[in-house]
């Protein structure tokens, strides 16, 4: 099993940690401290030595923001961790608050005294960041960059990761680093840029095609690298962590020095150095300044090429979605002769990772499957513990979100189904949530349309009944990479073009607290569309759908659903049946069939 069903969380410890940060606090003449979730790549998943936040706090969510003052704690979620976060921590001594509604600038400013000061690491916030909270703060309050007083404090802090690095295949990438970093500093000499700064994992991964093991589930390696001009590249991690195939991969244009290497070798460039604000540490920049050297502000280079997939990269992914498709069917089978109460939501993940690891193929989960029945299903991002396993009930929806890491793909499903008979409400709210999904999938749009654009078209039907989600409708997803890549997004706060190649997940839902969760998930890629009869010519784009799994017919209201809807899924269980057909078990072919059957 890749995953485990501990409780992490320790919420009875957070109250004499956040004691002795106080007096660290108070040691360093700090009035307050800010503590992210992030590491000093800017990850949403971080290694055990990085998860500062869980460590101080219990709440064990991918995004959150901790603000200490001596008399007061805020733990900044949003609207997927709410719940979770009251759940796991001490809300004697720390307080859960809405994000966006309140920004941590905001709340510092009334916490903190005339003249306050509030400490950070450098390392953990961007410009931008900061630029931002000091932006909310009243010239009497100073933001004091120093170093870590939770590093300080935390006595048994594991050591930083040592996962080895390995090449990934110029045949799945569909070009080789060389011909990267060339094309790269190609646009780095038209910026008029002399280097370029990387810290983003996956950037540095995608960049030289190599793949690492030192963050859970996502299979980069941590590392920092500085892009030259004329295409060369100094790595900084560990030696440690290649062997002479990894060496031989990267070539004698690819230097390799330790981490710690980095920031004298950032003081020692000439200039001027591309930095991206939104992702590079702060103290990038600091030590930039210390050496007198010039940076511009710009996109790290690799975002945009690494999210506009290659046709290998997509003719891989394509591979793995099939073969993940059948993994989950041959789940779905079982999971349909099994009656209610004799299932846990611990022995639904892990009959599921059987069945992914069943194919020979698995490398890893992509991230910890959700497995939501009953109340559970209404937290978004639920991680289920043998504290909170609980047992599937008659009337019940099952919430399962799940995917794989493969070699040639990353892959993200969630499927909700029913444990016995739905109610009523429940199949109305299912059938909404999935006229949003059917709605994303069927859409062409206009070329330069951004995800904010599209994220309203997925809620339309929930919004018609006074209903929502707090999450946003879709993210990227890479290619045997991190199953969250940006900087695509389909949401209301995106602002980037969807351009060819880029991957989406497409997956609404509706969560009632305290009684059920819905989420449909399908992966798509933007495409070029094909001219439409009468059309007046203009640029479109559509979807193409990766993920084929079918949509449980039992949880439909029919009746609620559009000719073309209903086509729509008669057409997508279609190809289901073909696409997967081949490659399932006897038992699971005669479930498709029935699974499958037209509206």
């Amino acid at each position: 099993m890749f995953q485990s069903f501990t409780e992490t969380a320790r919420p009875e410890q957070g109250p004499p940690r956040l004691a002795l940060l106080r007096q660290a606090m108070a040691g360093a003449g700090l009035d307050g401290w800010i503590v992210p979730r992030a590491d000093a790549h800017q990850g949403e998943y971080v290694a055990a030595c990085d998860a500062r936040l869980a460590w101080l706090t219990g709440f064990t969510g991918s995004a959150g923001i901790c603000a200490i003052t001596q008399g007061a704690a805020a733990l900044f979620v949003d609207g997927r961790y709410r719940v979770q976060a009251r759940a796991q921590v001490d809300t004697r001594h720390f307080t859960p608050v809405d994000f966006p509604a309140t920004r941590p600038g905001a709340w510092l400013a009334q916490a903190l005294p005339e003249g306050g000061t509030v400490g950070f690491d450098p390392w953990h916030f961007t410009p931008e960041q900061i630029e931002e909270l000091t932006a909310a703060l009243p010239e009497s309050l100073r933001l004091v960059p120093g170093e870590n007083l939770v590093d300080a404090i935390w006595p048994d802090r594991p050591a930083p990761p040592k996962g080895p690095i390995t090449p990934w295949p110029d045949d799945l990438a569909g070009a080789s680093h060389a011909a990267k970093r060339a094309r790269l500093a190609e646009g780095l000499r038209r910026a008029g840029a002399r280097a370029a700064v990387i810290t983003l994992c996956d950037s540095l991964a995608w960049l030289l095609n190599i793949r690492g093991s030192d963050i859970p589930r996502n299979p980069v390696p941590q590392g920092f690298a500085i892009l030259h001009d004329d295409g060369r590249v100094a790595l900084f991690t560990d030696p440690a962590k290649l062997d002479a195939a990894a060496r031989a991969h990267l070539g004698n244009e690819v230097t390799l020095a330790p981490p710690e290497a980095f920031g004298p070798a950032l003081e020692a460039l000439s200039g001027p150095v591309l930095v991206d604000p939104q992702s590079v540490p702060l103290a990038v920049l600091q030590r930039l300044a210390a050496g007198g050297v010039p940076h511009i502000r710009g996109e790290d280079p690799c975002i945009l090429p690494k999210a506009q997939k290659t046709e290998a990269e997509l003719a891989a992914t394509r591979r793995a979605h099939l073969r993940d498709g059948a993994a989950v069917c041959e789940f779905l089978a079982w999971f349909d002769d099994q009656p209610p109460g004799s299932l846990t939501e611990i022995d639904v993940v892990t009959k599921l990772e059987a069945c992914r690891a069943a194919t020979g193929q698995l490398l890893d989960i992509s991230f910890d499957t959700i497995a939501g029945a009953g109340p559970n299903g209404a937290l978004p991002h639920y991680r289920v513990t043998e504290a909170s396993n609980r047992t599937l009930q008659e009337g019940d929806l099952v919430v399962l979100d799940s995917g794989g890491q493969y070699l040639d793909g990353t892959t993200d499903i969630t499927r909700t189904l029913p444990v016995g008979t739905p109610g009523e409400a429940e199949r109305a709210a299912f059938t909404r949530v999935l006229q949003g999904m059917i709605a994303i999938s069927r859409l062409r749009f206009p070329a330069g349309l951004a995800g904010r654009d599209l994220d309203a078209l997925a809620r339309y039907p929930l919004w018609l009944a006074d209903q929502d989600y707090g999450h946003g409708t879709g993210h990227g997803v890479g290619v045997y990479a991190c199953v969250h890549e940006g900087p695509q997004r389909l949401s209301r706060l995106s602002e980037v073009p969807l351009r060819p190649g880029m991957i989406l997940s497409n997956e609404p839902g509706y969560y009632r607290e305290g009684a059920f969760g819905i989420r449909i998930e399908n992966l798509i890629v933007v495409r070029e569309a094909a001219p439409a009869p009468g059309g007046d010519g203009a640029t479109q784009r559509d979807f193409e759908t990766l993920t084929f799994a079918p949509i449980d017919r039992r949880l439909i209201a029919a009746g609620m659903l559009s000719q073309a809807e209903r086509a729509w899924l008669d057409g997508y269980h279609a190809q289901c049946r073909d696409k997967l057909g081949p490659l399932l078990s006897p038992p699971a072919r005669l479930w498709m069939d029935h699974a499958t059957q037209p509206l």
